[in-house]
């Protein structure tokens, strides 16, 4: 089954304590982006303690629900523009919204989760596995039928093997 829409919405109204993600692409060629991408390699930043919107409203309205939401992404160096961007744009303000954010950078080491691709694990029982074409553009949101205890066994070594985004983008130029 595909998720799209008000079914894929439901899945971050309806978890009961965490929803968590692992990336592992160096860009998301998301359409709606394409704007502020281009913004910001023009120069523009913004401030992520002034950002308010749907997703970091509904973050805070989770973390004072008691329920978490989570993700390592999985990088090398240099980092893409994209990268660089999504830290800057996205993750500064989730961060500190609540989101529980984690970089798992494998630029001199063994990647522990190299083959596993993109997905999100809600509540350690459902999964969405996150199809991409190669270069990031989204293919579609697929709800795995299987036995969720090797997702939560990525999740594990994600998040043992990587650091807090906050420590990990001090000594990175976004």
């Amino acid at each position: 089954m595909f998720l799209a829409g008000k079914e894929w919405a439901a899945r971050f109204e309806g978890f009961q304590r965490e929803a968590w993600r692992l990336e592992t692409l160096p860009q998301y060629l998301m359409p709606q982006e394409r704007e502020e991408f281009t913004a910001f390699r023009e120069g523009t930043r913004i401030d992520p303690r002034s950002v308010s919107n749907e997703y970091t409203d509904r973050l805070r309205r989770q973390v004072a629900e008691g329920r978490s939401q989570g993700r390592v992404h999985v990088v090398t160096r240099p980092l893409s523009d994209y990268l660089r961007f999504e830290f800057s744009q996205y993750y500064a303000p989730h961060a500190l919204a609540g989101e529980q954010i984690r970089i798992l950078d494998v630029t001199e080491r063994v990647n522990p989760l190299a083959g596993v691709q993109d997905f999100w694990l809600f509540d350690h029982t459902d999964v969405v596995l996150m199809n991409y074409h190669p270069d990031g553009r989204q293919i579609n949101r697929e709800v795995y039928e299987g036995d969720a205890a090797r997702f939560v066994e990525y999740q594990r070594i994600a998040v043992a093997e990587s650091v807090p985004f906050e420590e990990y983008v001090k000594g990175v130029d976004v």
